[in-house]
């Protein structure tokens, strides 16, 4: 691995360190666990001789800056992942302790292995091979922040816009996505936006019987059910009156076997689409609807009646290049022409979060994606989209529109983030840290 020998061993440490921690944030019961990830980190990056503050942010979660001056006129680099991790759940449904960092099979099991608690790791070993190999030049700027969980951009995002400067950088790697697979560089070109859209139906003013209603009287259930169907085609493709949603992906295709195994799509379901329809288009490239949420009189709670009220929540997903709050608007529109038999409808959107792209032709995107295809020993970099949503990206874009943003990780399919067993893959993050490693000793020269 060129002229870096990562060190197992001690990423091992590191790691489990940081996976002991149970440390959601916004979860009063676990706030000293939440300090202990912040405390450890803090201490970490002083170890490796940075300069380290610590800045409340307005939602409670402390962000970790870590700084070094650059030498001279060298540009400045920023380095990005986050502590907090999502709620493991019940830990009884694990095969180990969530907190307890484990081999099987040759990869690393614990809550935050991968998201993000493994790219933190990741950072501090590319920082410990810098150092072992004569250092850098660059300035440094390492950021970790403490609850990206949250999905939104209240905390860190609302500190970046008070205070710019503080981030300030030439080049600033996200590292908080992955590789397509284990083994295959990757560098992430584009995060969907999206917003929550809540549909509420009524049509009656109570429940009736339906022996001696039903038929005739409209249920509330079955208007949702025929809203929902119009925001889809014969195909299962989303459709939206007055939205292009044909784009196809220009990137790296999705093969659909990788991604039916990726899904744990079962056997003999089709996947949505006709032949023409690349995986990567669905995913990456076009608006997607899904419903996540439905509500009318549970089945253990089942009467003979029609149903008077009846309530979606829907997760809308919009690709690079089209604007978030407009599609919702047109999502909200669809809807309210396709509501069946002058039912009473009400739309709710929140959560409106723009897509990101980036250009990984751009000289830093350049150089780390030439620095992940030599630690990885092949000639090809894969360039894929993400249908989740960092809102920090945007922020970073809107605050320093001249600087490189570039996103990658150790994350790839295998990890189940968010998951009953999340694991990662150890040699994606020796490979990554490498990649970062050799990126911070070459970058500006």
């Amino acid at each position: 691995m060129s002229e870096f020998t990562p060190d197992r061993t001690r990423i091992f440490a590191d790691l489990a360190k940081l996976v002991s921690f149970n440390s959601p944030h916004s979860t009063p019961e676990l706030a000293d666990q939440h300090e202990a990830a912040c405390a450890w980190t803090v201490s970490a990056l002083e170890g490796l001789g940075l300069t380290v503050t610590r800045h409340a942010t307005v939602d409670n979660a402390d962000t970790i800056v870590a700084v070094k001056e650059p030498v001279g006129d060298a540009p400045t680099v920023l380095l990005y992942s986050h502590y907090d991790v999502v709620p493991a759940g019940d830990p009884s449904v694990w095969t180990n302790d969530p907190f307890e960092l484990t081999e099987r099979d040759g990869r690393w099991y614990g809550r935050g292995a991968a998201d993000c608690k493994g790219n933190l790791a990741m950072h501090l070993e590319a920082l410990r091979l810098v150092e072992a190999a004569g250092g850098t030049d660059l300035g440094l700027k390492v950021v970790v922040e403490g609850s990206e969980e949250l999905g939104g951009d209240d905390g860190l995002g609302k500190l970046i816009e008070a205070e710019p400067e503080i981030f300030r950088a030439d080049a600033i790697l996200i590292a908080d996505s992955g590789n397509a697979a284990v083994g295959e560089p990757t560098l992430t070109t584009s995060l969907r936006g999206g917003a929550q859209v809540k549909v509420t139906v009524e049509t009656l003013e109570g429940a009736i019987h339906s022996g001696s209603f039903g038929g005739a009287a409209p249920d509330a259930a079955h208007a949702l059910i025929r809203i929902a169907d119009s925001l889809f085609d014969e195909h299962g493709r989303t459709t939206i009156d007055g939205v292009d949603t044909t784009a196809k992906w220009t990137g790296d295709a999705y093969e659909r076997d990788t991604f039916r195994t990726d899904a744990g799509v079962l056997d003999g379901v089709q996947l949505l689409g006709t032949v023409d329809d690349d995986p990567a288009d669905m995913c990456w490239a076009r608006p997607a609807v899904t419903m996540i949420g439905f509500t009318s009189t549970p089945v253990a709670e089942a009467v003979n009646a029609v149903n008077p009220r009846a309530e979606a929540q829907f997760n809308l997903r919009v690709p690079a290049g089209q604007d978030a709050a407009e599609i919702a608007q047109k999502m909200e529109e669809h809807i309210k022409a396709h509501t069946p038999w002058g039912a009473k409808v009400t739309v709710e959107i929140s959560g409106v979060n723009a897509p990101f792209a980036t250009d990984p032709e751009r000289p830093a995107a350049a150089k780390l994606g030439e620095c992940l295809r030599e630690a990885y020993g092949t000639d090809k970099l894969t360039l894929i989209g993400s249908g989740g949503s960092i809102p920090l990206t945007n922020t970073l874009q809107e605050q320093f529109p001249d600087a490189e943003i570039a996103l990658y990780g150790v994350e790839e399919p295998a990890c189940g983030i968010h998951g009953v067993d999340e694991s990662v893959d150890p040699t994606e993050i020796e490979r990554i840290a490498v990649a970062e490693a050799s990126f911070l000793r070459q970058y500006g020269k």
